[in-house]
């Protein structure tokens, strides 16, 4: 019975020593230099013909860093410890699924493509860059007239604010 209770008792310690993957927060962000406490987030250029699509995205930008990050956030440089500007590098629609009786698209896939660099205000040390930032977000397209609703814009809107979730992740956890 002796060996039987010593590995349950092994067995019991090494789960309760340990670790579980969690770990506490002092609530400094990782990835940010502690003299970072306001950021400027900069209207994002288009150089794509997408209409407005910039919009949507540093309106998504702007909003994840304040909602998601200890961080005084602003729209101009000034009073700035950290700049993040960007550009919308691309942006298509891509069908993807069809109705094989009538072979009209019942699926697209709308892809957004990003050039974001996040700078400190004083040094110009880049703190984030990221050259090649993709997203795609899949929509449904109506096939019946009647009822036909544009999934376009929301699409865009669910894209915009999953990559600023994202982005502001990889910021505050100093992932590269």
């Amino acid at each position: 019975m002796f060996p039987r209770f010593r590995s349950l008792f092994l067995v019991v310690f090494a789960a309760a020593f340990t670790g579980c993957g969690y770990r506490v927060s002092n609530g400094v962000p990782r990835g940010l230099p502690a003299s970072v406490k306001s950021l400027a987030v900069l209207p994002l250029e288009n150089e794509t013909i997408g209409f407005r699509i910039e919009q949507s995205l540093t309106s998504a930008l702007h909003q994840a860093f304040v909602t998601r990050s200890p961080y005084r956030v602003q729209s101009e440089v000034a009073g700035s410890d950290a700049i993040l500007r960007g550009s919308v590098t691309a942006f298509y629609t891509s069908p993807v699924a069809f109705d094989p009786r009538s072979g009209r698209t019942t699926e697209v896939l709308l892809t957004v493509g990003m050039r974001l660099a996040l700078t400190d205000a004083r040094s110009g040390a880049t703190l984030f860059e990221s050259s090649d930032w993709i997203f795609r977000e899949p929509y449904e397209v109506s096939q019946d007239p009647a009822v036909y609703f544009g999934e376009n814009q929301p699409a865009m809107d669910r894209l915009s604010r999953r990559m600023a979730a994202s982005l502001v992740t990889m910021i505050m956890e100093g992932v590269e």
